[in-house]
């Protein structure tokens, strides 16, 4: 019998039976593949998102801008290795923070809407997984800070995660006076940035102050603008009894006059030069003029207005100083 085919004799009938060709390719086999591939692709991406949301990444850059800025002002010339150190450290720490934040307030995230979709009260991230991911963040930052760039700076670092923690995040369930607790830890990274380079001295207390004070018109204009949402979750972020806003609008423009002369400090202390006074003398007339309007008006959307002033009002600041240090 012929190896290239058999003959079958079936009922008295020759048929020729050719030898079996190997399946190269079976088409369903290949797209159930190619699903599965593009499932897990979509489920690690999802992940990876679920991952970057637990670490506030606005907030977080923020951070690494304020660090960045202590930095800059506090070395004579530009040191890379020793700011990427920094950052690393920074971020690893305000991001583990961030994360244990989310932990801490997600029962009250679930009841907000503007919080609801977040990762751990949505179902995308485990309480007990954000837990762990935020603990070897913040402790790998702060040990990136105490040994590669200063004890100082990740001993900073660290009290200001656990005042972040342990005293602003409760007290939003108790009193409004948490932005004031908050606004602390809030304006420690030009401290750990400063501290990487230099002792602490006036100069740095001033790059304090300023972060500071610009907390206050920020964190009261959100407040305001989402005050129904804080208020279904039990969070007093704005003063009791104030329904029109007058106490808080108040607060609004007293800590924005009070952040104008602290803004110009830096060129009194020779930090800044002549640029950086009228950039910052200019600012500030426009910081006074839309925080003005919020305390006349106290609707949501000069709220959010004066909200995306502050956004832009810092980084631009912080430029100037830099551009023009003394």
């Amino acid at each position: 019998m012929s190896s290239a085919e058999k003959i079958l004799k079936v009922g008295g009938m020759a048929v020729a039976e050719a030898p079996a060709l190997p399946v190269l390719l079976d088409p369903d086999r290949s797209k159930a593949r190619a699903a599965g591939r593009g499932r897990a692709v979509a489920a690690c991406s999802a992940r990876a998102s679920a991952y970057l949301e637990l670490a506030k990444p606005e907030v977080t850059f923020l951070v690494l801008v304020a660090a960045g800025l202590g930095f800059a002002m506090a070395t004579p010339g530009l040191d890379l290795p020793g700011l990427m150190r920094l950052l690393l450290g920074t971020g690893l720490l305000a991001a583990g923070t961030a994360a244990l934040n989310h932990c801490l307030e997600w029962s009250d995230d679930a009841k907000m809407r503007r919080t609801v979709r977040r990762p751990i009260p949505s179902g995308r991230v485990a309480l007990r997984e954000g837990y762990s991911l935020g603990l070897a963040s913040a402790l790998g930052g702060t040990a990136c800070l105490a040994l590669g760039v200063s004890p100082l700076a990740g001993l900073i670092g660290l009290t200001a995660s656990l005042a972040y923690l342990g005293g602003y995040t409760p007290l939003k369930r108790r009193t409004a006076w948490c932005t004031f607790v908050g606004a602390f830890p809030g304006a420690a990274p030009v401290l750990i940035g400063w501290t990487a380079a230099a002792s602490l001295s006036v100069e740095a207390w001033v790059l304090f102050a300023i972060l500071f004070l610009w907390q206050f018109p920020h964190f009261i204009a959100i407040a305001w603008m989402y005050r129904e949402d804080y208020a279904r979750a039990g969070l007093v972020m704005l003063p009791r009894g104030d329904a029109g806003g007058r106490r808080a609008f108040l607060q609004i423009m007293g800590y924005s006059m009070a952040l104008v002369p602290a803004s110009l400090a830096p060129y009194w202390l020779g930090m800044a030069g002549s640029i950086y006074l009228a950039a910052a003398f200019c600012l500030g007339a426009g910081f006074l003029y839309y925080a003005w309007r919020a305390y006349a008006q106290r609707t949501k959307q000069q709220a959010r207005l004066l909200l995306h002033v502050t956004v832009i009002y810092l980084p631009l600041l912080y430029l100037m100083m830099v551009l023009d240090k003394g």
